[in-house]
């Protein structure tokens, strides 16, 4: 196949993700919870395999019509903050007031952040909480905790979309990658198990979200902590 057909694959195959963002939609809007988070497990899969192919095929250089970043933000807006936010607070896991806070917080700090021109560090990490919204609330679903401590949770991570905190990338942060990607690959498959028997409570597949999400969560800032020790990368993804 010629490398230009191949790169404008990478392109099409990228768009699928505002189809599935689209059915994650309509399966939010009818309440079907575990569905909308079905499809944005597969939106998930779709955005952690195109960054690698769009690399390996120079889709700048080889299909330079179609922006590859514009339209994985387009999609990464809808699929990592704006469904996920709308779940919080159409299925009253936030009572009251504190959901119309989250919506706000979440939607207009993430549109700040993902417009910010400092939001990757020198080795490919994210500088700050890379909005990553529909993790969070896939949590909060499954385990439910009270609603004070989801409100505390999603302001914490407001403030630091704009901390000097690093968060990993699972794919491109070379640090801990051997480490990093298969925990990646365990959260995508916990949060698909999870959704697909409804979040039932004794699941444990709750308990390898909550394990992974830490580890997610907390290694960047471990790496800020610990200097690294001449540890084998592997090649760039």
């Amino acid at each position: 196949m010629d490398l230009r057909l191949k790169a404008l694959c990478v392109h099409l195959f990228t768009a699928t993700g505002a189809v599935f963002a689209m059915l994650a939609m309509l399966a939010a809007v009818e309440g079907k919870w575990s569905l909308m988070f079905l499809w944005l497990v597969v939106a998930f899969v779709v955005d952690g395999i195109d960054g690698p192919l769009a690399r390996k095929y120079a889709v700048n250089e080889n299909a330079p019509r179609f922006d590859g970043v514009t339209l994985d933000l387009m999609i990464d807006y809808l699929t990592y903050i704006f469904i996920p936010a709308f779940a919080l607070f159409a299925s009253d896991l936030l009572p009251g007031w504190t959901g119309w806070v989250a919506i706000i917080v979440i939607t207009f700090a993430s549109v700040l952040y993902m417009a910010d021109t400092g939001m990757k560090t020198e080795d490919k990490s994210f500088s700050g909480f890379p909005a990553a919204w529909n993790m969070l609330v896939l949590v909060v679903f499954a385990i439910e905790p009270n609603f004070w401590i989801t409100l505390a949770m999603v302001v914490a991570l407001a403030v630091a979309m704009f901390l000097p905190l690093k968060f990993i990338h699972p794919v491109r942060t070379k640090r801990w990658r051997w480490l990093s990607l298969p925990v990646a690959l365990a959260w995508t498959f916990f949060a698909g198990w999870a959704a697909w028997v409804d979040f039932h409570p004794e699941s444990w597949a709750h308990w390898g979200l909550i394990l992974t999400s830490v580890y997610l969560v907390f290694a960047g800032i471990v790496q800020q902590i610990v200097p690294p020790r001449g540890e084998v990368t592997g090649m760039d993804l």
